[in-house]
């Protein structure tokens, strides 16, 4: 077991908050909602206000999703990588939302648009959360056909995060959509290959399968409950751990 696996939340260091982009939309069907954008953004700097390292990653379903593009017969690709011009757009809400609050915050395009964004280099990015920064990595890998998930766990692991924070609209990982099911049973932790096997819909499985391989813990979490990132950080709140 790596050394990273076997922390616990609230001993951890550097982290990876990986949100959706409808979790930008607020009650609206689509595109951004600034109170919204703005109440995560103070989530994440009542974290950050503890010490801890934080990269983000913010997909782009609330503007463009590819699959949905692709599925009305556009090509995949560029689909895809329309997609990713709209993570970018997103990461810059954030990045303006966060710098509201002063905390200093950098968005890293895997598409270079220099204007915008700075090019995503490795070493650079790990210095700036060195110095407290907070980094946003839009465009996802830069490649078509693979999902914000996958980046995410990418990017993740490339930073030497300790763990995954995925914020969503439930508190963990159920083996049924709760919303549906009021019985639906909510798991403390489970393994990747449970997630894979029973397609409990933590992560794609690309995403599960690089999170595996490296030993990275994804913290499943709700991000609709205020001061829930904070609370599990300091060894607190109801969320899963998906773990080897």
């Amino acid at each position: 077991m790596s050394e990273s696996a076997s922390k616990t939340p609230g001993s951890y260091s550097r982290v990876m908050l990986k949100i959706s982009g409808e979790a930008l939309m607020g009650d609206q069907g689509y595109g951004l909602h600034p109170p919204t954008v703005a109440r995560i953004a103070q989530e994440v700097k009542s974290v950050h206000d503890m010490g801890v390292e934080i990269c983000m990653v913010i997909g782009g379903g609330n503007i463009f999703r590819g699959l949905q593009g692709s599925a009305q017969g556009m090509e995949r690709a560029t689909a895809d990588y329309m997609g990713m011009l709209a993570t970018v757009m997103n990461a810059l809400a954030m990045q303006a939302a966060l710098e509201a609050l002063a905390i200093h915050t950098r968005v890293i395009s895997a598409i270079r648009m220099d204007e915008v964004a700075e090019p995503y280099i490795r070493r650079r990015a790990i210095r700036h959360l060195e110095k407290k920064r907070v980094c946003v990595f839009a465009a996802g890998t830069g490649n078509p056909y693979f999902t914000t998930d996958t980046a995410a766990t990418l990017r993740a692991n490339e930073m030497n995060c300790e763990a995954i924070f995925k914020g969503t609209k439930v508190d963990g990982v159920y083996d049924r959509d709760p919303k549906k099911f009021p019985d639906a049973k909510r798991y403390d932790s489970v393994t990747y290959d449970e997630v894979l096997q029973k397609h409990l819909g933590v992560m794609d499985a690309s995403a599960i399968a690089l999170a595996r391989d490296n030993d990275l813990p994804i913290i499943v979490f709700s991000l609709d409950e205020p001061g829930g990132f904070r609370g599990i950080l300091a060894g607190n709140g109801t969320y899963t751990r998906v773990h080897g």
